[in-house]
């Protein structure tokens, strides 16, 4: 894993949904290479630990950060102003695998939808359902439309697109697809790999996991994992954060 210490103007720090906002940052280092499902460490003022954001692009000269305020340290990030430098440790973590030659079913929910954006630009036609709780949470619709994907809409409340779940959806569509990509809460995550398994597509999964020092240092983001019969601890930040469906231990 290849990765540094950058210090990025920002471009902008714009709200785009309830309590979520859309960092830009310059990126003016040709030589960086980012992988679709990778993250990036960013240091908060004032804060010993830094905050773990999936990669939502990294195209045109721009890494583009979309997260949500769930503590002080997000708070703060959402206070950042452009023109200011931020301190960003990346591109960290393993991946997304994508063949060009596949056709990919892109799930995700909630704040998981972000890295799938970068994600679908990767992949050649690909099919993206996304869920939220509701229609205030709605983010990146016109934006994954634009990157080519064919996008299927759901909230739990019905309030946009079709009442119900994204399992719902992949179910319909399965047979259309050669394999799923997800990001999202553990639960969703869990039921995808189940449908999944069922129609036996493989299916690769992000985790998401409080993480220390994001590099592989320090014991707080383990996973459990199964290998050739045995279970064992990796790191989501090192190893991860995007495992195969059937290795994880949920």
């Amino acid at each position: 894993m290849k990765y540094d210490v950058r210090q990025l103007m920002l471009l902008d720090n714009s709200q785009i949904a309830e309590d979520i906002f859309d960092m830009r940052l310059k990126l003016d280092a040709p030589d960086l290479s980012v992988c679709c499902g990778q993250f990036a460490h960013v240091y908060v003022p004032g804060k010993t630990l830094r905050r773990p954001i999936s990669v939502c692009d990294a195209s045109d000269g721009v890494l583009r950060l979309v997260y949500q305020i769930k503590g002080e340290g997000t708070a703060i990030m959402a206070k950042m102003q452009p023109g200011q430098t931020v301190d960003v440790l990346l591109p960290l973590g393993h991946g997304f695998d994508i063949d060009p030659n596949k056709r990919y079913c892109l799930i995700c929910g909630g704040i998981g939808v972000p890295p799938m954006l970068y994600t679908a630009k990767q992949c050649a036609e690909p099919l993206v359902i996304t869920g939220f709780r509701s229609e205030s949470l709605v983010i990146l619709q016109d934006d994954l439309k634009a990157a080519g994907a064919e996008t299927l809409l759901c909230t739990d409340d019905g309030t946009a697109g079709q009442k119900g779940f994204v399992t719902d959806l992949l179910r319909e569509r399965i047979d259309e697809i050669d394999e799923v990509c997800a990001c999202g809460p553990t639960p969703m995550l869990r039921a995808v790999a189940d449908v999944c398994r069922q129609a036996g597509k493989p299916c690769q999964i992000s985790l998401e996991e409080r993480m220390g020092c994001g590099v592989g240092a320090c014991l707080v983001c383990a996973v459990k994992v199964r290998e050739n019969g045995e279970e064992l601890m990796k790191h989501v930040c090192k190893d991860g954060p995007v495992f195969n469906a059937e290795e994880v231990v949920f």
